[in-house]
């Protein structure tokens, strides 16, 4: 157990024993006390819910009852409350605070602050850092003790505290496999993003920057097939990223990735890493 896991146990531990001992009443005064929440954004719902007390969720977004909308389990998500967005539906449940992006519609967020809603907005994380950074500030905001060992453990995670640094196997291959993310309208992600720097983290190289190509530079299928990257992770469903002339690619592996898996900071994060580092091992070849 790391230095920092054992102070979040001991933490955890602290806030059990003050919880059993505190008198009911007191108890009582501290739930009414903790804020509610209404969420707006798909990636602040699957946060939220990993801190935040059920009694303080009055609804997520609607994104997240939808199939591939969130990386939330499906039932997870069904049991909570879900709100359109409309500022309407929003300032009838009441809530303390509004989780929203940064892209949240001028007129719903004149709407709300018109009705005395406090509205916190957050942009898309672009590194790991960033990420705990947001899990940190909904921690504040959640304001009770049980969030702040919750928050503390979802952030060791995101970080990959946890986690080996990648290592070759034992008569594996040194050649550093190359990677394309082929997202939607087969653009690319650029290199200061979180997914390129998960890419980079679970020890591959990637195509896209060795070709000198940014953020959402595209990507014809002809130059896919002309100079293929090791391995191919298709996050769109274009025609170009759907023709059968990617399955007879020699040395390429063509693998679907959920775009939901680098959408979002927070627990997709912990999803994506697992699922890189699950393909980077696949390339190790055991000794001849």
């Amino acid at each position: 157990m790391t230095h920092g896991l054992a102070k979040i146990v001991g933490l955890l531990a602290s806030v059990t024993l003050l919880s059993a001992c505190a008198p009911a009443q007191s108890r009582a005064t501290s739930d009414a006390a903790s804020p509610t929440f209404v969420s707006l954004n798909p990636c602040l719902d699957a946060i939220l819910i990993e801190i935040a007390e059920r009694n303080q969720i009055l609804a997520i977004s609607h994104y997240s009852h939808q199939p591939g909308g969130s990386r939330m389990d499906g039932d997870m998500a069904l049991s909570f409350a879900s709100n359109g967005g409309t500022a309407e539906e929003i300032i009838a449940l009441q809530p303390d605070i509004v989780l929203a992006s940064i892209f949240l519609p001028p007129a719903t967020k004149s709407a709300l602050e018109r009705a005395g809603l406090r509205i916190e907005t957050f942009d898309s994380p672009q590194s790991l850092q960033e990420s705990a950074q947001q899990i940190d500030r909904i921690n504040q905001l959640v304001a009770n003790p049980v969030a702040t060992v919750e928050s503390a453990l979802l952030r060791l995670d995101v970080l990959g505290a946890n986690d080996r640094p990648f290592e070759l196997s034992s008569g594996g291959s040194s050649a550093t496999p190359s990677v394309l993310l082929w997202q939607a309208g087969q653009i690319v992600a650029g290199q200061e993003t979180l997914i390129a720097q998960l890419i980079k983290e679970a020890g591959f190289s990637s195509y896209s920057e060795a070709l000198g190509l940014g953020q959402a530079d595209y990507v014809t299928l002809e130059q896919v097939i002309s100079d293929p990257p090791d391995l191919l992770l298709v996050a769109g469903d274009s025609r170009g990223q759907q023709h059968h002339a990617l399955a007879k690619l020699e040395g390429t592996r063509v693998h679907f990735f959920d775009p939901s898996l680098f959408y979002c900071g927070g627990p997709s994060v912990i999803a994506a890493r697992a699922e890189l580092r699950a393909l980077r091992a696949s390339f190790e070849k055991a000794p001849q």
